[in-house]
């Protein structure tokens, strides 16, 4: 068969990896595909640097456009990013009748079944394993590994950004503000960090990942979202006293009600093999009701672990492109036709989501405080864990003592804890805003 000819729209980190991994292992790619690939044109507005990555083996112009014209072009890959232009070039690209592979978590999690849909009306691919936890295979075992199983709860450490974050505010008891700088100066976090600490990225992914687990639209505006930036080196210090480790997971997790799809600080045990994920990595947990718990980890970004993603993308591609459509796997892994609809089966409002939770209140340090406080709590329905009780910061001449209090809850509905909470604030024996953070077993 005749080599898949690529366009390549972007040849920043991924797209040179990817051209560089396609030269290295071209006769390996054939021995697998049963046919060459090979990039014919790389569209990018620097094309100084496109050339001097890419040499004499592919045409560099600047205009995208051009790529999307050309009748030779079987598959545009966009390496773009973001919502913009990379929307529109998708979706001409489409139109254009080219399948189109992309790293692009931002664009589907937002723009997905748009894309999705007008892919099948056009009855081509759109392939996008590297949009997720970079070289892990996550969406192929998802939407083919284990379609046997009806998925229970998908977490996962998604962004590399912030899992070295943690991990070094762990390791050296530092705060985030100083560890953000040490990350920037790494190269492992942007001069404008936002989307990775405020929990964005990890939300864009873990929307794709719920779509595929359950069958249902992508839904990146009902994802509830939250960051790294407001925790404290003492509340990363109490949970490994407790027996914890802090990651920010992507968590979506079927409920009878509908589904729950949350990023956010948690706490997992120090024996899970996810919470000893550290540095940069990424891990996924699938939970199945057949296969049971499966765990997935690797490297989530970099120039060639996403490549690999991208040049997987394309074998298949280049394997089922004259398939007929009924011999593709649908892009989300359910029949488009057998998808949920939102409304048969919700993302769930961030009050009814089930889970048990660590708080750490600085109280004075005087009889009946925990009384109360447990009282707040059982008058909400909600029991008690664990307690830990540790000596508070020095406090000025004449203000009362004051003393940390840990507690570990058993699993509750996120509700009934805020109202607790808000009751709790507002007892005069509590000196300062009250730390939450949700608590995941992961069994």
């Amino acid at each position: 068969m005749k080599a898949l000819q690529l366009g390549l729209l972007g040849i920043g980190t991924v797209g040179s990896g990817t051209f560089a991994v396609l030269q290295r292992n071209q006769a390996e790619i054939i021995r697998r595909a049963g046919r060459g690939i090979v990039i014919k044109t790389v569209a990018d507005l620097d094309t100084a640097r496109a050339k001097a990555v890419v040499g004499d083996a592919a045409e560099v112009v600047a205009d995208a456009r051009a790529v999307i014209a050309d009748p030779a072009i079987d598959v545009v890959v966009e390496l773009i990013g973001g919502y913009g232009i990379a929307r529109t070039l998708v979706l001409e690209a489409i139109a254009a009748g080219k399948h189109v592979v992309t790293a692009n978590k931002a664009l589907l999690a937002v723009h997905g079944s748009e894309i999705f849909a007008a892919a099948r009306a056009q009855g081509v691919i759109v392939a996008f394993e590297a949009a997720v936890a970079g070289g892990i295979p996550i969406i192929k075992a998802l939407r083919e590994g284990l379609t046997a199983n009806q998925i229970q709860w998908v977490a996962g450490i998604i962004n590399g950004t912030t899992n070295f974050i943690l991990s070094e505010m762990r390791d050296k008891g530092l705060d985030f503000d100083v560890v953000l700088k040490q990350a920037q100066a790494l190269g492992y976090a942007e001069a404008d960090p936002t989307f990775d600490i405020e929990g964005i990225d990890a939300a864009h992914k873990a929307t794709l990942m719920s779509a595929i687990a359950f069958g249902i639209p992508v839904q990146f505006d009902k994802a509830h979202v939250e960051g790294i930036t407001r925790l404290a080196a003492a509340d990363i210090r109490y949970a490994e006293q407790l027996g914890y480790r802090i990651k920010l997971l992507g968590i979506a997790r079927r409920q009878a009600e509908g589904i729950e799809l949350r990023v956010h600080p948690t706490l997992v045990p120090a024996k899970r093999l996810i919470a000893n994920v550290e540095g940069a990595m990424n891990a996924v947990m699938v939970q199945g009701d057949a296969v049971g718990t499966t765990l997935y980890y690797g490297k989530g970004a970099g120039s060639e672990p996403t490549a690999s993603a991208v040049i997987a993308d394309l074998v298949d591609i280049a394997r089922l492109a004259e398939a007929g459509e009924g011999a593709r796997v649908p892009a989300l892994g359910f029949q488009p036709e057998a998808l949920a609809q939102a409304d048969a089966l919700p993302i769930l409002p961030i009050e009814q989501v089930l889970t048990s939770f660590y708080l750490r209140l600085r109280v004075a340090d005087e009889a009946g405080v925990l009384a109360r406080l447990t009282g707040i709590l059982a008058g909400r329905g909600i029991s008690i864990d664990a307690v830990l009780q540790r000596p508070g910061e020095a406090v000025a001449a004449g203000q009362p003592a004051a003393t940390d209090l840990i507690m570990l809850s058993h699993i509750t509905r996120e509700g009934a804890m805020r109202a607790a909470l808000a009751e709790m604030q507002a007892l005069p024996s509590v000196l300062a805003p009250i730390v939450s953070l949700r608590k995941e077993e992961l069994a």
